[in-house]
């Protein structure tokens, strides 16, 4: 029964993601948002929406185990996973542009929520609205310095979405926010389930089998993008994910109810918050060694190896 809860979960969830898009730029369409806008507010926010009900959910449901490891178990896969196999598959070329807003954004908010984390062992409701704000203001940021080059952004938001009626952004909201509500809420309850049954923490599943779980549709599309040879995959999305996952999912979720380090897992903050800041980290050699500025099938190797390796050691 907890597979099958676990498993129906996240279908609904990925089901309930991709109506909520839909109906999130629709709408935004009908309020005369620009394209450049929707695609890196609007598209980013509504794709977080999973990983944000899961986290809601589970702190809710008072283990803040999972609604942690979601989170960190989710940036490692995004580069581990999704960059390691789509690189394997298709060479990546990277932006020069990656290195001088994205990542270091990315950095600096996972060492603060390492600080947050470490500091009392709580992220507190004001230091999740801190992280938030910190997003807010980030963006702020980067769609002013993209106003030049709107083309990556833009190419994520839909056209035909401009001219869908209101029936159906409501229909598709409806279903988008059922979908999310129960799939967080089976995933949450199987997961519970199954870490009880197979004899292991409710943090080691989420850093792992629900964290490749939320990133399976990043994987998918990247997948079929590098397979068709399209554009495979944004680098600049995949850290906009972790960027947000950590300032939005963790920064709402504690805004609504403290997050809690549980004293029965300190590999949370002994070691699989430095495998997420390391898989961060190691993007910067990465582009900078031979070929620079690409992440080919030998880099995308070493990368997908180790998260193997990560999944090996979360699940001893």
């Amino acid at each position: 029964m907890s597979v099958f809860l676990v498993i129906a979960g996240l279908a609904l969830l990925v089901v309930g993601g991709d109506f909520l898009v839909r109906a999130a730029v629709g709408l935004s369409f009908k309020l005369k948002l620009s394209k450049l806008v929707i695609g890196m507010t609007v598209v980013s926010f509504a794709t977080s929406a999973p990983e944000l009900l899961v986290s809601l959910q589970a702190a809710l449901d008072g283990v803040s185990d999972i609604a942690l490891g979601n989170v960190i178990g989710s940036n490692i896969a995004n580069i581990g996973l999704v960059l390691g196999i789509t690189a394997i598959i298709s060479p990546l070329a990277v932006d020069k542009d990656f290195y001088k807003l994205n990542w270091p954004m990315m950095m600096l908010s996972s060492f603060v929520l390492y600080y947050f984390l470490w500091n009392d062992n709580i992220l507190t409701a004001i230091e999740g609205a801190i992280l938030f704000i910190a997003l807010i203001v980030f963006l702020i940021v980067l769609i002013k310095s993209s106003r030049k080059s709107t083309k990556a952004s833009m190419e994520e938001v839909d056209d035909a979405l401009a001219v869908v009626s209101n029936f159906k952004i409501v229909m598709w909201l409806l279903i988008g926010a059922a979908g999310l509500y129960f799939g967080s809420d089976w995933l949450v309850e199987g997961a519970k389930q199954l870490a009880t049954a197979i004899g292991i923490s409710d943090y080691a599943i989420s850093v792992t089998v629900i964290a490749i779980g939320t990133s399976v549709p990043e994987l998918a599309a990247s997948v079929i993008a590098a397979l068709k040879k399209e554009k495979a995959l944004s680098l600049g999305n995949l850290i906009g994910s972790n960027i947000f996952n950590i300032a939005s999912v963790l920064g709402l979720t504690a805004v609504v109810k403290p997050i809690a380090v549980n004293p029965a897992t300190p590999e949370i903050l002994s070691t699989n918050i430095w495998w997420m800041i390391a898989f961060a980290a190691i993007l910067i050699p990465l582009i900078m060694i031979p070929k620079r500025f690409e992440i080919g099938r030998l880099k995308g190797m070493l990368l997908f190896g180790a998260y193997l390796v990560f999944i090996y050691v979360a699940l001893k």
